[in-house]
């Protein structure tokens, strides 16, 4: 057989990328590798080999102008299936109302959960899909999809079809079971928990499309305890755990995330030295939601904290109707510098690598190193500080998926 074509990206003023499998403790977050006047050779969507000075010759030639090239960003923790939207609770927002109060007043996660179980799965599909179609265009280049706003197995099962259509036009898409993102508001919530353990996540892990099993460990709803018996429920039938935890209040959900084995637990606003600690101790990789909590206007965490303790930071959007309607993992990068603290090689590392790691991608994904995946971005700017500096515009020049062009 001929061999695949061989395409080189040369002149590229900054390579910017972190290294490895997981960045973590100190210095290794933010240790990235950068070239200057650098070029990048693939073949058959595989980099062959990266480099400074005269690029090698190659079938084709990808002139970068001088501007920056990442790996392709990789947004680990996103909730993009989903019916309608909630622009009528900004006013709530402005009038002061808090989240658990905009739930009980009917709006929330239960007003979404109401327009996903009315909406087709031809009609989530189509919507989903024009979503993706835009976070790619900002640099997105795999990501993660949750369901969660059926709260039945019936929507769940029709939001993970969604996720499993879309995985056919993009392999790098990891899909979560999210049945325990709230409560039903018809149910019994011990009688709940029975049903996600006994029937729901069974029943999904036998469809074959879930590969993550998550919960919202918080304050008003679900319990460490209950989080604990969901996500062993979900392990016992191979769906890998993960955990929303702390946003609103403490109240042992990291520590429940590590006794799991979870993959990672994210939000963490609210979390202190003894769940940082925890977080260390279980090898938990923290995702840094800093969008969400510019939008509710709410702590950021002690994300700063968690990497010089050693423990591996990634950052996401959160992207939902509700608490954070934004499709840019560039304005969450920012967002983490300003007010996580972390430095933009930081945060590179975090919206890259370790975003990879968090859903199990990071042996192909998140670096520009030989052996990994074509995925690059060409920013329009001349090197990482100028990308995180220049918020508010998509800075997004061309996206370049397994070495074809796709923006």
């Amino acid at each position: 057989m001929p061999s695949a074509v061989k395409r080189v990206f040369a002149n590229i003023g900054e390579l910017a990328t972190a290294t490895g499998s997981v960045a973590a403790c100190g210095s290794r977050q933010g240790d990235v590798k950068k070239l200057h006047a650098a070029w990048l050779l693939e073949r058959d969507g595989v980099i062959e080999a990266v480099g400074e000075g005269d690029a090698p010759a190659a079938d084709e030639t990808v002139d970068c102008r001088g501007k920056l090239v990442t790996a392709g960003l990789v947004d680990c923790h996103t909730h993009l299936v989903f019916g309608g939207w909630r622009e009528h609770e900004l006013a709530w927002k402005l009038q002061g109302k808090t989240y658990l109060e905009i739930l009980a007043a009917g709006g929330g996660i239960l007003s979404t959960v109401r327009e996903t179980r009315q909406a087709s799965e031809n009609a989530l599909y189509e919507k989903t899909r024009g979503l993706m179609a835009e976070m790619l265009r900002h640099g997105t280049t795999a990501l993660e999809i949750k369901s969660g706003y059926g709260l039945d197995l019936e929507t769940e099962r029709k939001q993970l079809r969604v996720v499993g259509r879309l995985k056919a036009e993009n392999p790098d898409i990891a899909a979560t079971f999210l049945g325990a993102h709230a409560f039903p508001e018809d149910m019994d919530h011990d009688a709940y928990v029975d049903l996600l353990c006994e029937e729901m996540i069974p029943a999904i892990a036998k469809d074959g499309i879930a590969q993550f099993c998550d919960v919202f460990c918080d304050d008003g709803v679900f319990s460490a305890a209950q989080s604990e018996r969901i996500l062993n429920a979900g392990r016992r039938c191979g769906l890998i755990p993960k955990m929303h935890a702390d946003e609103i209040k403490e109240i042992g959900g990291t520590q429940a995330a590590a006794r799991v084995g979870a993959i990672s637990c994210d939000h963490l606003s609210e979390t202190g030295a003894d769940g940082i600690r925890a977080l260390k101790d279980g090898g938990v990789i923290a995702v840094m939601l800093p969008a969400t909590s510019f939008y509710l206007k709410k702590p950021y965490g002690d994300f700063r904290g968690m990497i010089d303790a050693g423990v591996a930071v990634a950052v996401a959007t959160d992207m939902n109707p509700g608490s954070t309607p934004n499709l840019s993992l560039p304005f969450a990068m920012t967002a983490g510098c300003l007010y996580g603290r972390l430095t933009p090689e930081e945060i590179l590392t975090g919206a890259t690598l370790n975003g990879a790691a968090a859903i199990g991608m990071a042996d192909r994904l998140g670096t520009l190193e030989t052996g990994k995946q074509a995925d690059l971005v060409v920013w329009d700017a001349d090197n990482l500080d100028q990308l995180i500096y220049r918020y508010g515009t998509n800075r997004a020049a061309a996206i370049y998926k397994r070495g074809a062009r796709k923006i």
